[in-house]
C-alpha cells in the first residue's frame, strides 16, 4: 500500500514539474528582466536534473515543521471567541448595562478586528510576520487587562476594542504565514490547526465560564498571548517575505531549517525567488487594480466566503450560546459544558481530513453527504459543507417556532440543544477555518497585501454587524433569525459548488497558474 501511494505521489510530482517547466519557459519568453530570465534558465536546468528535485517530507520533518508552526498561534484566540457566551448576565448585572450596551460591548471586538484588519497586511509586509504578531499580542494583553479591571462601561469597551485590534492583526497573519512555510501536501492541515486552537480557546471559555467570574475569565485570556510572545523567539520568518526583502541567503537558511538538514531546498528556494520576482514586476498595485477582470475570480471567492461565514449565524451562536439555551428552555450550564467537550474533537477531524478530502468537500456536506462522498467523491467532486449548518438552522427555527404551541412545545428544549450542538460541530468542522485557508492560498504575491486586507476587513465588518444585530433579531423573532441563517447556508452550498476551486495538493505558485489558465 505504501509503495503504491508513493508511486502515485511521485507520478503527480512529475506532472507538476512538467507544468512548472512549461510556465518557466513561457515567463522566460515574455520577461523583460535579464536577471529574471537567468533565474528561469537556472530553474529549467534544475528541472532537467531529477536528482535535485525535492523529496517528500519525512515524518521527522513534519514534526519539526509542527514544532516551528505551533508556537506562532498557541491557543491565540482563547476566550475571545466565546467570552460573551457565558458572561452576558453577570456583566450586565455587575456593571448595570442595558441590552444595547452589552450588544455594543459584544460587537466591539469585531469592530476592532476590522480596524486591525485594515493594517494587518500592510504591517505584515513592512514589519514581517513575527513583529506584527508581537504587536498583536501587545494589543490583546492590554485589552484583557482592561476588561478584567473595568469598573464602568468605558474601560470595558476600550479593552474589548483593543482585543479586537489584536485579533484582527492575527487573523490575517497566521493563515498566510503558515501557508507560506509549510509543504503543499500538509499545508491545509497546518493552516486548519489555527481553527483547532481557536476552538481550544472557545472550549476553555465555554467550560470555565460556568464556574469562574467574568473578570477571572478575562485574566485567563492573557495566558496564550504570553505563551506566543515567548514562542515567537523560536520560529523563523516566512521565506517568501525574506525573498521579497531581497534577503536571499536567509531564504535558504530558513527553508533548510523548515525542511530538515538532509533536504535539498535549492529547487524550492529558486521557485520562491522567481515567484517574488514576478510579483515585483507587477508591484504597482492600487486598490482599483484589485477589481480588474484578471483578479475577479479570486476576489469574489475571498470576499464571498468571508461574508457567508459571518452571516451563517455563528457570530450570534458563538457569542450568545448561553442566552439561546435559556431561551429554548434547556439548562445553560449543561449545554455550554457539552459544547466545550465537542468543538475540539470536531475541529481535529477537519484538520485530519482537509488534505485528504480537499477544501471543497469539507465546505459542503457535513453528515448527510458523508456516504455520497465516501463512495462517489472522485466522480462527483462534491465541494461544500454548509448543508449541515443549514439543517442545524432549520432545527433551531423549528424549536423556537413551536415554543408557544401547547401540543408540541415540549420539543423546544431538545431541538434547541440538538440545533446548537450540531451547528457548532459543523462550523468547527469546515466553515470556520476553510475560508481562511483558501484566502491564504488564492491571491498572488503582487496583490496579496491589498487583497488580504480587503477580504479580512470584509469578514470583520460583516461580523461586527451580525454580532451587534443578533440580540435585536432574537427580540424580533428567534425562528425568523434562524430561517435567514438557513437561507445563507443554502447560498453557501451553491456559491462553493459554482466558484470555489480545489487547491489541495498544489503549491501556491501552481494555484496561481491554475487561475491564470481559467
Amino acid at each position: 500500500m505504501g509503495t503504491r501511494n508513493f508511486t502515485r505521489c511521485e507520478s503527480a510530482l512529475h506532472s507538476e514539474i512538467e507544468a512548472l517547466r512549461w510556465a518557466m519557459e513561457n515567463m522566460l519568453q515574455h520577461s523583460p528582466c535579464q536577471s529574471f530570465g537567468t533565474d528561469c534558465k537556472e530553474l529549467i536546468a534544475m528541472i532537467n536534473e531529477p536528482q535535485k528535485w525535492p523529496r517528500f517530507a519525512t515524518e521527522l520533518e513534519k514534526i519539526e515543521t509542527l514544532q516551528i508552526c505551533f508556537p506562532d498561534f498557541k491557543i491565540t484566540h482563547v476566550p475571545r471567541a466565546g467570552y460573551t457566551a457565558d458572561t452576558m448576565s453577570s456583566i450586565m448585572t455587575d456593571l448595570d448595562l442595558s441590552l444595547a450596551q452589552f450588544s455594543l460591548f459584544g460587537s466591539l471586538m469585531t469592530f476592532g478586528g476590522m480596524i486591525g484588519a485594515i493594517f494587518s497586511a500592510k504591517a505584515a509586509s513592512a514589519l514581517g510576520n513575527k513583529m506584527t504578531l508581537w504587536l498583536a499580542d501587545l494589543f490583546c494583553i492590554t485589552g484583557w487587562v482592561a476588561i478584567a479591571l473595568a469598573k464602568d462601561i468605558v474601560l470595558l469597551d476600550l479593552g474589548r476594542f483593543f482585543v479586537g485590534i489584536g485579533v484582527g492583526l492575527i487573523s490575517y497573519v497566521v493563515p498566510v504565514y503558515v501557508a507560506e512555510i509549510t509543504p503543499k501536501h500538509i499545508r491545509g492541515a497546518f493552516t486548519f490547526s489555527n481553527q483547532l486552537l481557536q476552538n481550544c480557546g472557545v472550549a476553555i471559555a465555554y467550560y470555565f465560564g460556568n464556574f469562574l467570574s467574568w473578570r477571572s475569565l478575562a485574566l485567563i485570556g492573557i495566558i496564550p498571548f504570553g505563551i506566543q510572545v515567548i514562542g515567537l523567539f523560536f520560529i523563523p520568518e516566512s521565506p517568501r517575505w525574506l525573498a521579497k526583502k531581497g534577503r536571499d541567503e536567509e531564504v535558504e537558511v530558513v527553508l533548510q531549517r523548515l525542511r530538515g538538514k538532509g533536504h535539498d531546498i535549492m529547487f524550492e528556494a529558486r521557485a520562491i525567488k522567481i515567484s517574488v520576482e514576478v510579483s515585483k514586476q507587477n508591484s504597482n498595485t492600487s486598490i482599483r487594480s484589485l477589481f480588474r477582470k484578471r483578479y475577479a475570480h479570486q476576489l469574489t471567492i475571498g470576499i464571498g466566503l468571508m461574508l457567508l461565514q459571518q452571516l451563517c449565524g455563528m457570530s450570534g451562536i458563538g457569542s450568545y450560546g448561553s442566552t439561546l439555551f435559556e431561551l429554548g428552555g434547556f439548562p445553560a450550564r449543561i449545554g455550554m459544558t457539552v459544547l466545550s467537550l465537542i468543538v475540539v474533537p470536531k475541529s481535529l477531524m477537519g484538520l485530519i481530513l482537509v488534505d485528504r478530502w480537499g477544501r471543497r468537500p469539507l465546505l459542503m456536506c457535513y453528515f448527510c453527504l458523508f456516504l455520497v462522498i465516501k463512495y462517489r467523491f472522485n466522480g462527483l467532486n462534491l465541494q461544500a459543507s454548509a448543508f449541515g449548518l443549514c439543517l442545524s438552522c432549520i432545527t433551531l427555527a423549528v424549536a423556537f417556532g413551536v415554543k408557544d404551541v401547547p401540543e408540541i412545545q415540549n420539543i423546544t428544549p431538545v431541538f434547541t440543544f440538538i440545533g446548537i450542538l450540531s451547528f457548532t460541530m459543523m462550523f468547527a468542522f469546515g466553515m470556520g477555518a476553510l475560508p481562511w485557508v483558501i484566502m491564504s492560498e488564492i491571491f498572488p504575491m503582487d496583490i496579496k497585501v491589498l487583497a488580504g486586507s480587503l477580504v479580512t476587513i470584509a469578514n470583520w465588518f460583516t461580523g461586527w454587524i451580525a454580532n451587534y444585530c443578533f440580540n435585536f433579531m432574537l427580540v424580533w423573532s428567534p425562528a425568523g433569525t434562524f430561517i435567514i441563517s438557513a437561507i445563507v447556508c443554502g447560498v453557501t452550498i451553491v456559491f462553493t459548488w459554482c466558484l470555489v476551486p480545489e487547491t489541495q495538493g498544489l503549491t501556491l505558485e501552481e494555484i496561481q497558474l491554475s487561475f491564470a489558465s481559467t
